[in-house]
């Protein structure tokens, strides 16, 4: 039966969305056409999931009488067998039957599409409760979001609200039932609508099946593994490939979608909009055809924990995928889950690692590197407090792990654990070893111990404090050395012990740098160490010990050395000398704190406890010194730091322990003393170093040893104050003062430089003293020879005469004592030879107006020259004498009274001192002579003077007024003038250039 046209009209004229559950009933219900009605249910898809489902159902109801038509065709008798139509199998009969009724057949496809499409229609509906039972339970159970205001995961938790809202209806129910369901499979995996796959997977399982592992990509790599790990692929051990999952349906299989019938409908030829109502379940091939193989699956789970790594980082996400892999039964996946998850360990239990590192860890980087580096990233932000804890629960389990992957790999080494341990140890700083080693000491647990073996404790300590640089880690040091094992050994252990100072001088010697071996680390003393057996151990302690103990001492007074300069300095006295010195002479802080007596009493008792031995006989830093040498280092470095109050107080202490000779002390004082004194940049011994160089004398007794240095000081003082210059511009240095081997020419110099010196005799002859000639007559007498030269080139007649009468008194005081002790004295000669020239040079100056005190310095000279230089002084003085008697004669003329000569006595001893020599009156030479032979005199003295005098240059108008002036032309032999000047001249220039004065001049 068709339709009526009024119930045709009104279904074709209802839009899919106007369609109600009353339509249907009303409309189609009463239709008796069954194939019309079943085409119009399966024609329309509406959003009504109620109305759909009547229309299901109705078509379903439709279509139940083709099927029973179809069954009882099954049921009717076959053909006898042998003749030539008989039909034994159901296919041949459903297919005949289907091609004789066309209609039924149309009405089968029409109802397997129905089944298919209610089947969907059961999961949209099942997918739609659960999303809103989700749903209502965010809505019920909002969390922490309103208790923390400013939760830092509140905009996450909103998102995911908002993403399962919208995804209460994510597809549509017409889309939902034409839609490839593999497609609508991926979307709700990619929104992470786990609930919604499983139900596909579970009700669909043999349409989704080839696209299971498409669908699980489409999952968010950030996706936990525990949320869809119903449908991860697992193992079946029995046939060793992937597990087939089965079967579940919303209902019992329909006749129509058997394989008989399916199989007979499928060689109908329908029209083309039957042919698009076929399911594509029908040609789905079966699950075994396409397992996976064990090795399948295991690069598969591989590949996805990748994805997760590289595309997020989720250590935790990869390492849960792999966890839940192996509870699955994957196989050859343990390597990468003990990877990622010491992994994990380095990542999320050391924050620091992760955030303070530019590179991204993954597999790649994590299998590249060593394991030293992977032990040196996980404690690599370890701190003092930490560093135990992080070794026993991060490195503990990673050496585990290489330890059983050595084992597995059939190369086991039991030593790669401690090996890698005591590697890092070694490479630490030492508050980290510390606390490795404070973590290990022998009093603790076994199972709590870091390092359980007491001679590693021991060893690795030993070169990690040996092997550090550290000179301010004296505290740190100590604790380590406190936390070391100590064990005790009978008599029978002195060859160990002897072993281990063989060691530690051999030790001295390697820590010592060269070309070939510039540091010596703690992983190279290492090996010193490993060969000694326990009583060498303690021994190389108690070494270490003492080694503390001094460079504790040594960081007090602020000049530190490193442990190891305690091996070098061992045997090598020099060195240990100069750290003394250091140690005593100390600048900066531990200068400025030793203020008072006591602080050098201790440094004393510390510097003296340095050059003792312990109990054990262990020798101290300096155990090559002696007391005495160290008392001697001390107080010099005492005395250059200028505090001699406190030196005074130490050497007078009655009980102090500084016990120096006196003769010792002051030679220590001398030396301190020069040192300022060299290094002074003044030479004013009022202020700075020269002030210090002066002081430092006081310190001991007094003797002539210091009073010659004290008036050196003064002298070098007084010398400054002349403004004497070393070159143009640069004033002498005390330095220089010094290591001036002629320090008579020092006056020479003064005397030159400054135009009226020459006035100061006795401040010239205070200076001689107090440069260390104060009992040196001959150098008395130079220095008054000088003077008066000094005195003769700036025309001070009157002071030069007096100067050489001072002179001519000390030689001939000289000459007294010397008669008086019936011995020659060699100094006399000297000085007479100096004494007699100087008179002879001022006694024929041309300038020098009184012929009396010419004639007495003449005859002086007479007096004092050897015998064969008399007649080159007779001359002159003859010439002289005889120009004084006619002037006396012109005076007598004019009735002019003229007082006595002064020159009777000493002519009257001169004369006597002719006839004894038999001189004859007469001249023997003329005065050309008599001018070259003393020119050759002054010149074979001036050889021995260890002094130059300047003097100024006297002009030749000068010269020729000061002749005029002198006396009467008409009284002067004219064939004798011009020699007599000449001779003048010439003698004038043999005692200048004697004391000093040009040569030109």
């Amino acid at each position: 039966m068709i339709p009526t046209e009024s119930s045709y009209s009104r279904w074709e004229t209802l839009k899919d969305e106007e369609v109600t559950v009353s339509d249907v009933q009303d409309t189609l219900a009463p239709a008796n056409d069954d194939l019309w009605v079943a085409a119009a249910c399966i024609d329309r898809f509406v959003s009504d999931e109620v109305v759909q489902r009547s229309l299901i159902e109705l078509g379903i109801n439709r279509t139940s009488a083709a099927v029973q038509r179809c069954k009882e065709v099954l049921l009717l008798p076959s053909r006898a067998p042998g003749s030539s139509d008989a039909v034994n199998k159901p296919k041949e009969l459903l297919s005949a039957y289907f091609t004789d009724t066309p209609e039924d057949a149309q009405l089968c496809h029409i109802r397997t599409a129905l089944l298919a499409r209610l089947d969907r229609l059961n999961s949209f509906a099942e997918i739609y409760k659960e999303l809103l039972a989700k749903k209502r339970d965010e809505e019920d159970n909002p969390g922490i979001d309103e208790e923390w205001e400013d939760d830092p995961w509140k905009e996450e938790v909103e998102f995911k609200a908002s993403i399962i809202a919208h995804a209460a209806t994510p597809i549509p129910l017409q889309d939902f039932l034409t839609e490839d369901i593999s497609d609508m499979a991926c979307f709700y995996a990619s929104q992470e609508c786990f609930d919604a796959i499983r139900t596909l997977l579970t009700y669909h399982r043999s349409c989704l099946w080839p696209s299971r592992f498409t669908i699980l990509e489409s999952v968010p790599c950030h996706s936990n593994p525990s949320d869809y790990r119903d449908f991860l692929p697992t193992y079946d051990a029995a046939t060793d490939k992937e597990l087939a999952s089965p079967l579940h349906r919303w209902r019992e299989e329909d006749w129509v979608e058997s394989t008989e019938v399916q199989a007979a409908l499928s060689q109908m030829k329908l029209s083309t909009e039957f042919e698009a109502l076929h399911p594509p379940s029908a040609n789905v091939t079966s699950q075994e055809s396409q397992l996976l193989s064990a090795q399948q699956l295991t690069g598969w789970y591989k590949k996805r924990v990748d994805q997760v790594i590289s595309s997020t980082g989720m250590l935790d996400i990869a390492l849960s995928l792999v966890q839940h892999a192996g509870s699955l039964g994957i196989p050859d996946l343990d390597e990468l889950g003990e990877d990622l998850s010491l992994m994990t360990r380095l990542v999320y239990d050391i924050p620091q690692a992760w955030a303070q590192d530019d590179e991204d860890w993954t597999l790649a980087r994590w299998r590249s590197m060593e394991p030293s580096q992977v032990v040196g990233a996980y404690l690599a932000h370890s701190t003092t407090d930490t560093v135990a804890k992080d070794i026993s629960r991060l490195i503990m389990p990673y050496l585990f792990v290489l330890e059983s992957r050595s084992e597995r790999a059939g190369q086991p080494d039991p030593d790669l654990p401690d090996r890698l341990l005591h590697n890092y140890v070694l490479g630490a700083p030492l508050d980290i070893v510390a606390a490795i080693i404070e973590a290990s000491k022998r009093t603790l647990l076994p199972p709590q111990r870091v390092i359980k073996n007491d001679e590693d404790v021991a060893r690795l300590a030993l070169a990690c404090l040996y092997g550090s640089n550290s000179l301010t880690e004296w505290m740190t040091m100590s604790r380590i050395f406190e936390c070391l094992p100590a064990w005790e050994f009978g008599p029978n252990s002195e060859d160990e012990a002897d072993e281990a100072d063989a060691t530690i001088v051999s030790l001295g010697e390697f820590v010592t740098p060269s070309t070939a071996h510039p540091q010596c680390g703690p992983t190279d003393l290492l090996y010193f160490f490993k060969p000694l057996p326990i009583a060498s151990l303690s021994r190389a302690l108690d070494i270490l010990d003492v080694h503390l103990e001094s460079g504790e001492i040594f960081a007090r007074w602020n000049v530190p050395a490193p442990l190891r300069w305690f091996l070098q300095s061992a045997g090598n006295i020099t060195e240990q000398r100069a750290w003394a010195n250091r140690m005593a002479r100390r600048t900066g802080a531990a200068a400025d704190k030793l203020g008072q007596m006591e602080d050098w009493e201790w440094l004393l008792d510390d510097m003296l406890k340095l050059c003792g031995r312990n109990e054990s006989g262990v020798p101290s830093a300096f155990g090559l010194l002696t007391e005495e040498e160290v008392s001697s280092i001390f107080f010099s470095g005492l005395l250059s730091s200028g505090r001699f109050d406190i030196a005074k107080n130490l050497i007078h202490s009655k009980h102090g322990k500084l016990t120096l000779q006196a003769s010792k002390i002051e030679d220590l004082c001398l030396a301190a003393s020069r040192e300022f004194y060299d290094n002074a940049s003044s030479a004013n011994y009022k202020v700075g170093d020269m002030k210090l160089a002066y002081d430092c004398l006081d310190v001991p007794a007094p003797s002539p040893q210091l009073i010659k240095e004290r008036d050196f000081i003064e002298a070098t003082s007084r010398l400054s104050s002349f403004n004497i210059m070393s070159r143009p511009g640069t004033p002498i240095s005390p330095i220089e003062i010094r290591l001036t081997k002629d320090r008579l020419s020092l006056i020479s110099r003064v005397l030159s430089s400054n135009a009226g010196a020459y006035k100061h005799t006795q401040v010239m002859l205070d200076l001689l003293h107090k440069l260390g000639f104060r009992d040196d007559i001959v150098a008395e007498v130079k220095t008054l020879a000088m003077i008066s030269d000094a005195a003769l080139q700036a025309e001070d007649f009157t002071r030069a005469f007096d100067t050489n009468q001072k002179m001519i008194d000390v030689v001939f005081k000289l000459r007294s004592a010397t008669t008086s002790s019936g011995s020659e004295d060699p100094r006399f000669h000297e000085a007479s030879e100096v004494c007699w020239l100087a008179c002879f040079q001022l006694g024929r100056h041309p300038e020098f107006p009184d012929v009396e005190q010419k004639l007495t310095l003449m005859g002086r000279a007479l007096e004092l020259c050897p015998a064969d230089k008399l007649n080159d002084i007779l001359i002159p003085w003859r010439r002289m004498e005889q120009e004084d008697l006619e002037v006396r004669k012109e005076r007598l003329a004019d009735h002019s009274p003229r007082p006595k000569p002064a020159a009777t006595k000493p002519v009257s001893s001169l004369q006597s001192r002719l006839n004894n020599l038999h001189v004859p009156t007469t001249p023997l030479l003329n005065a050309e002579d008599a001018a070259a032979l003393a020119g050759r005199a002054f010149s074979r003295v001036a050889s021995n003077f260890p002094f130059r005098v300047g003097g100024r240059e006297r002009s030749e108008s000068r010269e020729g007024q000061a002749r005029s002036g002198s006396r009467d032309e008409s009284h002067r032999k004219l064939d004798g003038e011009d020699v007599s000047q000449q001779a003048s001249r010439v003698l004038q220039r043999g005692i200048g250039w004697l004391l000093g004065a040009d040569d030109e001049s």
